[in-house]
């Protein structure tokens, strides 16, 4: 059995059959598959631990434990420690309260700076905090023919010496990768933070905060294989200073102080759960290296496939793509349109056959209006379980439709 054989073994939704036809997932940029793996460490949480966390009986300690194991497999998984990882709903609640957190005593003269390449997760809660504090916010362009922000303009808005900068590690809609180390260090000598945003980075680059050189780091589990729990990354020195709203009884300490209320503990086991799973693939004598190891052939093997799908793309008649090339830095995911097809329309049509597309803005709102797409786009991304005859498979279809 090759290795991606035995992946896709793991994962009982590729056996999912849909009119007669076995279903192909490339909607994984807003929501993987989950394998079995990572559903029953959360079943047997629920089953056989489930208990609220520091109470002096069994199943309490037992939470407690797993609740801790779970922010070392994420602290892993982002080369930080158990201390700097707080759990949530998703990356956009926990950027909403990091970020009232983050500028509570920024004031009128302060500039938080956001670009338009990016996920509204990363723009509106800095928008919204803007307002509440009266804050200036600076946009970076986006350049509509190269699908990367414009050098120019990211200059322009550093030489205003904001408090903060707002970055996507990858762009959900169009792939693009822009270079957050450079960046982060741009926005440290502009004298920001950086607050980078992985969610679409994480499933096909293992984040790597000290490589980055990142002062916060958010993403969603169920992004890479796992449940819907996000995760944030934050310096231990930075949590534990935050003005974090929170009710009087909570924590203090970090990273506690930053979540509020009873978590989703059968989540955070499965979020830990999928972080093991992944280093099962790969070789090394720790976690995180396991982890570099399974990512590098998880990587290879989807741009590979990219390579067949972008160029087969732009052979067809009446098909746009959107983004960079796959010699630039980019993800394995690229949307287009088709001319006299609406997305939607495609969507339903690829559908029939078995393969799930996205279709849309994908709350990258701002992208789609730069790029003039009142409709949006069709979305097809590649996952670690997309194979070479899936995507002949829906190149076959979209050629139909193409005519």
């Amino acid at each position: 059995m090759s290795s991606l054989d035995a992946f896709r073994a793991r994962f009982p939704s590729l056996q999912r059959v849909h009119n007669g036809h076995p279903v192909a997932y490339f909607d994984g940029p807003g929501g993987t598959q989950v394998p079995r793996d990572v559903a029953d460490a959360m079943t047997d949480y629920l089953l056989n631990h489930n208990a609220n966390t520091e109470w002096a009986y069994p199943t309490s300690r037992e939470t407690d434990e797993m609740i801790a194991a779970s922010r070392g497999a994420l602290a892993d998984f982002v080369n930080g420690s158990p201390g700097e990882i707080a759990f949530g709903n998703n990356m956009t609640t926990l950027t909403f309260h990091l970020s009232r957190a983050i500028a509570r005593s920024w004031g009128p003269k302060d500039t938080i700076v956001v670009t338009q390449l990016d996920h509204h997760a990363n723009i509106d809660p800095w928008r919204a905090v803007a307002r509440d504090r009266g804050l200036r916010i600076e946009t970076v362009r986006l350049d509509p023919e190269t699908g990367e922000l414009d050098p120019s303009s990211l200059e322009r808005a550093l030489n205003l010496r904001p408090k903060l900068v707002a970055i996507g590690a990858a762009s959900n809609a169009l792939g693009t990768m822009p270079d957050v180390r450079t960046i982060t260090a741009q926005a440290h000598d502009a004298g920001a933070l950086a607050y980078v945003d992985a969610v679409h980075y994480a499933p096909h680059v293992l984040p790597d905060v000290k490589a980055l050189g990142c002062d916060f780091l958010a993403c969603s589990a169920y992004k890479f294989y796992g449940p819907h729990v996000g995760v944030a990354w934050g310096r231990h020195e930075l949590l534990d200073a935050l003005d974090v709203p929170k009710v009087a009884p909570a924590h203090d300490n970090a990273p506690d102080r930053v979540e509020t209320g009873t978590l989703n503990h059968e989540g955070i086991i499965g979020a830990g759960a999928v972080v093991d799973f992944l280093a099962s693939f790969g070789q090394g004598s720790t976690r995180r290296e396991r982890l570099a190891s399974a990512y590098a052939e998880i990587h290879a093997r989807s741009a590979a496939l990219f390579v067949t799908l972008w160029t087969a793309l732009g052979e067809m008649r009446g098909v746009r793509r959107y983004g960079p090339p796959p010699s630039r830095r980019r993800s394995p995911t690229v949307s287009f349109t088709l001319d006299g097809i609406t997305p939607r329309s495609a969507a339903e049509q690829l559908a029939e056959r078995g393969l799930f597309v996205s279709h849309g803005d994908f709350y990258a709102q701002t992208v789609a209006e730069v790029m003039n797409q009142k409709d949006g786009f069709i979305r097809v991304g590649l996952s670690a379980y997309s194979t070479g005859d899936e995507v002949d498979r829906l190149l076959e279809r979209l050629r139909e439709l193409a005519g």
